[in-house]
């Protein structure tokens, strides 16, 4: 390492998301490299970030949003160009956004001068039927002067879609963390959840269009044919887009099913210190998304020895081998069913329980942040002319 760096990382939320947990994870690899890593969030409530960090995080004071999304979009952008104005809170070498909040307050700041440029990592990019959030998740991209990607699938979207190179840098699993050793919070973590003698098939990230829930509810009522004490837990969900019209979808769905109260448990967001014993209560993870930046939720659970059923579709099948999963068509109710009852046979367990781990350890946050660092480097330099 040439000089240690400052770096600002910016996300948008303080809540367990994909984005978040990365960017924490992120800032937690650069200071064991021996730079100085500040993760920033917009934090209405004041409460801090969902779990404590190596790294020094900052709260970043934030405006009551009404449920228009653009509009939510300026005002949390706005925050953080309040909070940066301050030449006080300007004192880093590198400015990296996670999302499109944290870079459209970027591109302003860079617009007004007040920063000479900035990088972004596009973890995936939506299909907003909004104009004006479209046009706001544009600017957050084209405005950037480098670019990262965790997956060569939106490498090549990048390119494809805005003519633009990316660095791939991947993501990372904390397995000290995320592993098969139980450490005593599962038999109350089971209790408070109300789970049963299962089996227990775990799905995170609440109930979106992307995640693929209301497809993943009608498996589970096949499923449940054959496994009639199944129970499904959806963990997570916090997030700052709308999904109340799927959300209402998966609800009437639910309704009309047949299935008894304690069947379907939404959790909410959990304490991140919950989340490794959730994925070891869980007899298989069920990942059947249709979009997502890397997918490191089933990762996570592998290293937990989990089975995971998985979209077989990129991102996925860059980093997860045809072994090491039981894939399954997304767009199919069956397929999903099916590869939930393969997994739960014993002999699938036990052949995959072996296999996680050591798919988990391939991927780790000093390489992803390693992966950083030239680019970060050139984006320095300016500074120090």
């Amino acid at each position: 390492m040439s000089r240690s760096l400052r770096i600002a990382l910016l996300a948008h939320s303080t809540n367990p998301r994909g984005g978040v947990v990365h960017a924490l994870e992120l800032g937690d690899a650069l200071t064991r490299l021996g730079h100085e890593a500040v993760v920033h969030a917009p934090d209405p409530k004041g409460a801090g970030f969902f779990r404590p960090s190596l790294c020094r995080t900052v709260s970043v004071a934030a405006s009551t949003v009404g449920a228009d999304v653009a509009e939510m979009v300026r005002i949390r952008a706005g925050d953080y160009v309040s909070h940066f104005e301050d030449p006080a809170n300007r004192g880093f070498d590198v400015f990296h956004a996670q999302d499109g909040i944290s870079g459209n307050a970027l591109a302003t700041l860079k617009q007004r001068g007040f920063i000479p440029g900035f990088a972004r990592t596009v973890h995936h990019v939506d299909a907003f039927r909004d104009p004006a959030l479209a046009d706001l998740q544009r600017r957050a991209i084209v405005s950037a002067d480098r670019h990262f990607v965790v997956s060569h699938l939106w490498q090549g979207l990048l390119a494809e879609m805005f003519g633009l190179p990316a660095v791939l840098v991947g993501n990372g699993v904390d397995t000290r963390r995320f592993s098969s050793l139980t450490d005593g919070r599962e038999p109350p973590l089971a209790a408070r959840l109300g789970l049963g003698a299962g089996p227990i098939v775990l799905a995170v990230g609440g109930v979106e269009e992307r995640k693929n829930t209301r497809r993943l509810l009608d498996a589970f009522v096949q499923l449940r044919a054959m496994h009639p004490r199944a129970q499904l837990v959806i963990a997570g969900g916090a997030s700052v887009l709308d999904h109340h019209a799927y959300r209402a979808d998966f609800e009437a769905a639910l309704a009309t099913s047949g299935l008894p109260a304690d069947a379907v448990i939404r959790t909410g967001p959990l304490a991140q210190d919950d989340m490794p014993a959730l994925y070891r209560l869980a007899d298989v993870l069920a990942f059947a998304s249709v979009k997502e930046g890397f997918g490191l939720v089933a990762l996570e659970a592998m290293a937990c020895g989990v089975p995971a059923v998985v979209s077989a579709i990129a991102p996925f099948t860059e980093h997860i081998g045809e072994e090491e999963a039981v894939w399954c068509d997304p767009l199919s109710a069956g397929s999903i069913a099916n590869a939930l009852m393969l997994a739960l046979k014993p002999e699938t367990r036990r052949r995959l329980a072996a296999l996680g781990p050591a798919a988990a350890a391939r991927h780790d946050w000093a390489t992803t942040a390693r992966a950083h660092l030239p680019t970060y480097e050139s984006l320095a330099e300016p500074a120090h002319a």
